[in-house]
């Protein structure tokens, strides 16, 4: 089974470039962040037509996220639980029937947290600590649970070319490195980290300053996985190619296969 994450930078732009990946790559479940788009306006036909389920958490001009999968949703949940007050479209989570119990997947668009003088990065640090209190709470379902999306996290200096550049960056400060690792101390594997040390790893490469066609990226797309899941893990990887299509998102997919069997 193949799992994708994809930060597409809005739906409406990218639908073209995303289905002719999904034609390619044929992944069973994707999830999509800053869809950007309220949920009536997203174009789920076309994506229906090549035999997805498409749910959404969408939010007009900003955020929104949507799960995509090939086997139909037991069930699906919008918004992170521990803030009331929080309105943006940042989480969604599905739960899909296999042949062996269920697989949770949870699509997650992190705050960026710049500037970081500013209350955007406390919200940063907030949120990251409620979604541990979650996963906390889901890992002690002992099922298979993935974490996908964009956490806008640079988690170790071998993520991000020059680092030295990003010491004062929300996405690579200490404190944002350190709840990451939080993360991953509760028992969650970094799936890429799992199959490769490689550098230049990259997920995101900025429109400005030619940093694409330097290679000048970082790495802020994950896959987390729980130990049901990880146990399971077969492969990994980045499909950085799609970032030279016309057009493209700032962002590439990355994708897992698990060895899990659908219904």
């Amino acid at each position: 089974m193949r799992i994708a994450t994809w930060n597409v930078n809005s739906i409406r732009q990218r639908l073209d470039p995303l289905l002719a990946w999904l034609k390619d790559c044929s992944p069973d479940i994707v999830c999509l962040q800053e869809i950007k788009c309220v949920d009536e306006a997203f174009p789920r036909e076309a994506i229906e037509a090549l035999g997805y389920n498409v749910v959404t958490h969408g939010q007009k001009t900003f955020n929104g996220v949507a799960l995509l999968s090939k086997l139909p949703f037991d069930e699906t949940t919008p918004r992170l639980a521990g803030d009331e007050e929080d309105v943006h479209a940042r989480f969604l989570e599905g739960v899909v029937t296999l042949k062996r119990g269920v697989l949770r997947i949870a699509c997650l668009y992190l705050p960026n947290g710049n500037p970081p003088e500013t209350d955007k990065y406390p919200y940063k640090l907030k949120w990251m600590s409620r979604l541990l209190e979650y996963s906390r709470d889901r890992l002690k379902t002992e099922e298979p649970l993935i974490l996908a999306g964009d956490f806008n996290v640079i988690p170790a200096a071998q993520d991000v070319h020059n680092p030295a550049a990003w010491v004062n960056d929300a996405l690579f400060r200490s404190e944002t490195r350190e709840s990451f690792q939080t993360l991953l101390g509760l028992g969650l594997t970094d799936a890429l980290r799992a199959v490769t040390d490689a550098p230049g790893q990259y997920t995101f490469w900025d429109y400005q300053a030619g940093a694409w066609q330097k290679n000048h990226g970082l790495r802020i797309d994950h896959l987390l996985l729980s130990p049901q899941a990880s146990d399971r893990l077969i492969d990994a990887g980045i499909d950085s190619y799609v970032r030279a299509w016309e057009k493209p998102s700032d962002h590439v997919p990355v994708w897992i296969d698990l060895d899990l069997e659908a219904v």
